[in-house]
């Protein structure tokens, strides 16, 4: 859609004057839409369009004869949408002649056209000016000066002699039609124009921005409510899941149960032991040095006993699914802040030593890496930074030469490329990681120079061409000679003059209103 900020480009007035012809009031047919649903070109009738920075007003006004009432068809566009104003209260003032004379009329006798009956007293020459109000907007439109006739007859004459006075190139587009599609104009302005030539690049995770977590040991992952998914941000060192490991001189869970009992009747037999002989040591049968033995076994066999349900446990563990990790797990970490952007393994899984499970990317601050072809060398000495933009999508992103983290050395023998890499904020996520960017690498100093958007130049014949607004219905199409391009704009070095006004939205269909008899061939409203 139309963004306001362009149209104020154009705050110095475009203000145009076009005599209706004879041809063009002969095809007004008023049955068409009734007698007040439409307007038709009355003989002589003149046109204005003047712009301010929230409207556009094209109005048609009726010869002026002293006290006679002549018809204002004024069309109301409002240029944030390009839509017409559906009610709106307007006053047009007649100044000069005949001193200070207001028409006013409070509602549109059709979608976005205004109908003020002008009925002046004096002969003589008059300004014209119409004053519109709705909602917040409140505006003025000066659209020149006019004659008021003494008769009809010095009228007609006068309309004779401006026959011919519009362009005769001139495409017809209704604002009817305007109004109902996309439809936008721009002011051609001078701006600044940064020299560059084209290369293609890609988005990557900066070198030191981007981890693999694998594992370090063969076991099994634990399963549960905070096992990471893809979109997790986490900061460095924030544990991500545990692996449970699994000992290869484990074995079974059926041989470590017989283990464990076995453990179990050593560490009797070994307290039994202890007893017995503390109680002939007691009563001086054995020596004391018998019973410190007998201690000691009985504790190696306590060891052993506790050794071996541990394994059992950790080994029942591991085969569970739940989310409680084995006896000595091992905690999986992210060794840098980031987001999760991959999850190779499901919790629960059964996983080999060094195979990879998570992958984590600082997506706030990521690499394009531009491959600049070798016919380019000489202009990388001192690169002023790139602008870059994506297939499908209008925005045009920046990396300045403070981004710029290295340019390549070597040719790549395939591609006959060299890279430069530069640093971008994607605090705002606006990047995807292996994204393809189209970019222009900036060689020199910003210079001023004429320039229109991008959106208004079409390729006609493998020439570039622009639909010129003449007046609020009237285009025109010019060939241009371009230049360099810088994000939105494209530089024009032969074609347009500052100030006029080109067709940014819905230029497509105006070539086809050029080309089309049934388009062009009358003016309904």
């Amino acid at each position: 859609m139309n963004n306001p900020t362009i149209f104020a480009l154009g705050l110095s007035l475009m203000a145009c004057q076009t005599p209706v012809t004879a041809h063009e009031a002969e095809h007004s047919d008023p049955g068409e839409h009734g007698d007040h649903g439409g307007h038709g070109h009355g003989e002589g009738a003149t046109a204005f369009t003047h712009f301010t920075a929230q409207t556009e007003l094209f109005v048609e006004v009726q010869p002026l004869v002293v006290g006679q009432t002549a018809e204002a068809a004024a069309h109301m566009t409002r240029l944030s949408d390009y839509r017409a104003f559906s009610a709106g209260h307007m006053e047009a003032e007649l100044t000069g002649a005949g001193g200070s004379q207001v028409f006013t009329v409070d509602a549109p006798s059709s979608p976005g056209i205004f109908r003020p009956q002008l009925k002046p007293k004096a002969a003589g020459p008059v300004r014209l000016k119409f004053r519109f109000k709705h909602g917040d907007i409140e505006v003025t439109h000066d659209v020149g000066e006019l004659t008021v006739y003494a008769t009809d007859a010095e009228a007609h004459k006068a309309a004779e002699a401006a026959q011919g006075a519009e362009e005769p190139a001139a495409i017809s587009f209704l604002k009817e039609q305007q109004w109902r599609m996309e439809f936008g104009v721009a002011a051609v302005a001078t701006r600044t124009i940064r020299p560059t030539f084209s290369a293609f690049g890609t988005v990557r995770p900066r070198a030191d921005g981007e981890a693999w977590i694998s594992a370090p040991l063969a076991g099994r992952l634990a399963a549960g409510s905070g096992f990471p998914k893809v979109g997790l941000t986490v900061k460095a060192g924030q544990a991500l899941a545990v692996l449970s490991p699994r000992l290869a001189e484990q074995g079974d869970g059926a041989t470590l149960e017989a283990a464990v009992e076995q453990a179990e009747g050593a560490q009797r037999q070994a307290e039994r032991e202890r007893r017995r002989l503390e109680q002939l040591a007691a009563a001086g049968a054995v020596a004391s040095n018998r019973v410190v033995t007998a201690r000691f076994n009985e504790e190696q066999a306590r060891t052993t006993l506790e050794t071996a349900r541990r394994r059992l446990r950790q080994t029942r563990r591991v085969d569970r699914t739940d989310d409680a990790p084995a006896e000595g797990g091992v905690g999986l970490r992210s060794p840098i802040s980031g987001t999760v952007v991959a999850v190779d393994r499901p919790p629960g899984a059964w996983v080999n030593e060094g195979e990879r499970l998570f992958r984590v990317i600082d997506l706030d601050r990521l690499w394009l890496e531009v491959h600049v072809v070798e016919t380019h060398l000489a202009e990388l000495n001192s690169p002023k930074g790139v602008w870059f933009e994506f297939a499908g999508d209008e925005r045009v992103f920046n990396a300045g030469a403070d981004a710029l983290v290295s340019v390549g050395s070597v040719v790549d023998s395939r591609t006959r490329t060299v890279p430069i890499l530069y640093e971008v904020n994607n605090v705002e996520r606006r990047l995807r990681v292996g994204m393809f960017a189209d970019v222009h690498v900036i060689t020199a100093d910003p210079r001023q120079a004429l320039a229109a958007p991008v959106a208004a130049i079409l390729v006609e014949s493998g020439q570039p061409v622009a639909y010129v607004q003449t007046g609020g219905e009237s285009f025109v199409r010019r060939q241009l000679r371009t230049g360099d391009r810088d994000g939105g704009h494209i530089e024009v070095l032969e074609g347009l003059s500052a100030g006029e006004r080109v067709v940014t939205e819905g230029a497509y269909t105006v070539r086809l209103a050029g080309s089309s008899a049934e388009l062009s061939s009358g003016h309904h409203h």
